[in-house]
């Protein structure tokens, strides 16, 4: 059984190897964001650990030098979140943003005590020297924050995002109609009117009058100045190479709540004279990047040619405009059938937003994409299309930057794998790749981690990429033993070679893991994501079942000890199979969807077109979505079912959970219901830590209680819990 070997303490003395435990958790330090110096020899990064009482976290900025000379360094204080580290052209100053405001700085005479962190301009931009020492000085004041920015080439402009609606809180509160607080202190309305779709979102709650728009902001006079007054958010600013433009992302369709897609448009900074790059059909267009040309915008998109399925491209575009008809931009990786800007399952890794980087000389883009269940870095030619890879392994590359040095291709890029937590590593493009920080070596130092074996099939005539976590050794695992099945969500994402932690504390726990990609999962071409459209029940099913039953007939998992579980769409796939098929002994279905119907009518997907996903509205197709919804199934499941769902879910809302319960429960079925108060759909990834590792505490012994104890009847309750 592949295992990672365990490292030794510093007496030198080995300690007795123990599986992943979910307190291990609260221990753990998680890098994102990574960028380099334009000198190539510094590489900053964001840092996430757990706050002290757990319930949340702290984020802080460390430095690493390239050659490895020196162990990684914090730069900023990190006291509650300081985030998105940008080194500035020259190099001198590093810009983050921090919400530090109420920490340094007096309250204003208006805000009531004992509430600081409700003010809305706490998170701004701020910068600190990197070539002397000195404190991080406060450049925004935007009176609403700021939600994201970029250096100007000439490094004395930034690039700002921020809903403000003025420069200044009293013109912001003017443009808005707000009037000033009464005297008296009697309350004004809260009601709230909304007369567009797409009004919430996941995670951040009510964002129909919130939505950020661009600014430009001088750095040594704080002097701010809005771009662009649209009706939908505006994203990812990318300047041009001569600082007189900036490219952003939008959607300026009318009704663009009906269609909520993404499209490019540039601004000219000294005339806010905008101009649309990419056309304005039934079209996605991102992250755009300029070439140093300044002709020339790439960006990754496409215009859904197979639905929820369709594969993003690296495209090309003028950057006059002269592109944006419905035909235009030149499409470079179309004969690939790569899959650039999905994403890749990890409780632990966080996912970033995909990204292009231009080689200098605007021969080359890089960027990260999926293959057999790895996330690399490739290089596409702006010429002709050829494709190379720039990194190989069984691994996870969640986030990267890209400068060039002596005319040579410097990468640093944050890597984790199975086996291994996110680290920051480097290397120059055609050489070994070097690992600059070991940020997770001393929590688990004693930590023996299992490597999954890849297990690939083939069902229907599609290969199928699946994996098996054994059973710990140490928890006195035998085979056949008992087994539980992982479905990931989306439908159209993808598990891999990432690392899990809720697999390695089951494996822990005597159970063995499988889990696959089934027909709908990205990173394996366009027609096998677009495979599930109008299927999302019956074929990956089978996809997954087949796994399944291999691992029974060779003798690995024991038919009778069965267990299956998945979030999200793989909570919709959960419901389903206990709904069809009786051989499971426990299911646990997280953030689930029961009611096709009231899933894309409800939260944040109402709006977004249910035509992507299975071809109909709710009311034109009623019976489809009926004959598609596990709900309509479930009082036929015996299995013992725990429901998990988070009350802030805005994704999946809260009510596919209480439809699942209700019949369950009236059917007198096996079943209990937890309620996570506090939390949206990101509670397994983002949720606050003891809320995560009682999730992963509930999800274990309700699988160890069936699987590994063989017991029938529900478990106790949890001593410790709401509402006793």
């Amino acid at each position: 059984m592949p295992v990672a070997r365990a490292s030794q303490v510093s007496s030198g003395e080995r300690t007795a190897p123990r599986s992943l435990a979910p307190d291990d958790l609260y221990s753990l330090r998680v890098p994102s964001q990574v960028r380099l110096a334009p000198d190539g020899r510094l590489a900053v990064f964001a840092l996430q650990a757990s706050a002290a009482r757990r319930d949340g976290y702290v984020h802080s900025i460390w430095g690493v030098p390239t050659d490895g000379s020196e162990e990684p360094r914090q730069l900023t204080v990190g006291a509650w979140h300081d985030t998105t580290p940008r080194i500035s052209p020259d190099g001198r100053l590093l810009a983050f943003l921090s919400d530090r405001r109420t920490l340094v700085e007096p309250a204003p005479a208006e805000e009531k005590a004992g509430t600081p962190r409700k003010r809305e301009d706490v998170v701004q931009v701020y910068v600190l020297p990197l070539d002397r020492p000195g404190e991080a000085r406060r450049i925004t004041d935007l009176p609403r924050g700021v939600t994201g920015f970029e250096w100007a080439p000439d490094g004395k402009r930034l690039a700002v995002l921020s809903p403000s609606a003025g420069a200044t809180r009293d013109e912001d509160r003017r443009r808005r109609g707000l009037d000033e607080p009464t005297a008296n202190g009697m309350p004004t309305s809260d009601y709230r009117y909304v007369d567009r779709l797409s009004f919430v979102f996941n995670g951040r709650g009510f964002v129909y009058d919130s939505r950020p728009q661009l600014w430009v902001v001088d750095l040594d006079s704080g002097a701010a100045r809005r771009l662009t007054n649209v009706d939908w958010a505006v994203d990812m600013p990318a300047w041009s190479p001569d600082g007189t433009r900036i490219a952003y992302c939008t959607n300026e369709r009318p009704d663009a709540d009906f269609d909520p897609r993404s499209h490019v448009f540039v601004v000219d900074v000294e005339s806010g004279r905008r101009t649309r790059i990419t056309d304005a059909g039934r079209a996605d267009f991102t992250a755009p990047t300029w070439l140093p040309d300044g002709r020339t915008i790439a960006c990754l998109g496409h215009r859904y040619p197979a639905h929820a399925g369709s594969r993003y491209d690296v495209w090309l575009f003028a950057a006059d405009g002269t592109d944006s008809g419905r035909d235009g931009g030149r499409n470079l990786s179309a004969r690939h059938d790569l899959m650039p800007a999905t994403s890749m399952n990890s409780d632990i890794t966080p996912g970033e937003a995909a990204r292009l980087v231009a080689s200098a000389d605007g021969s080359w883009l890089t960027f990260p994409a999926p293959r057999d269940g790895s996330y690399e870095l490739w290089r596409i030619a702006t010429d002709d299309g050829r494709l190379e890879r720039l990194t190989e392994g069984r691994e996870y590359i969640s986030g990267f930057d890209q400068i060039e040095v002596d005319g040579h291709t410097r990468l640093a890029y944050i890597r984790s794998a199975p086996t291994e937590l996110p680290d920051v590593w480097v290397q120059s493009v055609g050489e070994t790749p070097s690992r600059l920080s070991r940020l997770n070596e001393q929590a688990l130092q004693d930590v023996e981690l299992v490597e999954p074996v890849e297990r690939s099939y083939e069902v229907e005539g599609r290969r199928i990429q699946g994996w098996l976590i054994d059973a710990a050794e140490s928890s006195g695992f035998r085979r056949p033993g008992p087994l539980v099945v992982e479905i990931h969500g989306g439908p159209q994402t993808q598990y891999g070679w990432s690392p899990v932690l809720e697999f390695q504390i089951l494996a822990g726990t005597g159970m063995s893991v499988f889990y696959c990609n089934p027909r709908g999962s990205t990173g394996y071409g366009e027609s096998f994501a677009d495979a599930n459209f109008r299927d999302w029940g019956d074929g990956p099913t089978r996809d997954v079942l087949a796994g399944v039953d291999a691992l029974v007939a060779e003798g690995i998992a024991d038919g009778r000890r069965l267990g299956v579980t998945g979030g999200s769409y793989g909570g919709y796939l959960t419901n389903w199979i206990i709904g069809h098929d009786h051989r499971f002994a426990a299911a646990f279905t997280a953030r689930s969807v029961s009611d096709m119907t009231s899933l894309m009518l409800t939260g944040d997907l109402a709006g977004i077109d249910p035509k992507m996903f299975v071809g109909a509205d709710p009311w034109e197709e009623p019976e489809f979505y009926r004959d598609a919804s596990p709900i309509t199934y479930i009082a036929s499941c015996t299995t013992p079912l725990l429901i998990q769902h988070a009350e802030e879910d805005l994704r999946c809302p809260i009510g596919q959970a209480e439809e699942l319960f209700a019949v369950l429960r009236a059917h007198r079925r096996p079943v209990r219901f937890m309620r996570v108060p506090s939390e949206n759909h990101e509670l397994t990834r983002g949720g606050a830590p003891f809320r995560r590792a009682e999730n992963l505490i509930q999800g274990r012994d309700w699988f160890r209680h069936y699987l590994v104890h063989g017991k029938r009847r529900l478990p106790p309750l949890p001593h410790d819990r709401a509402g006793k």
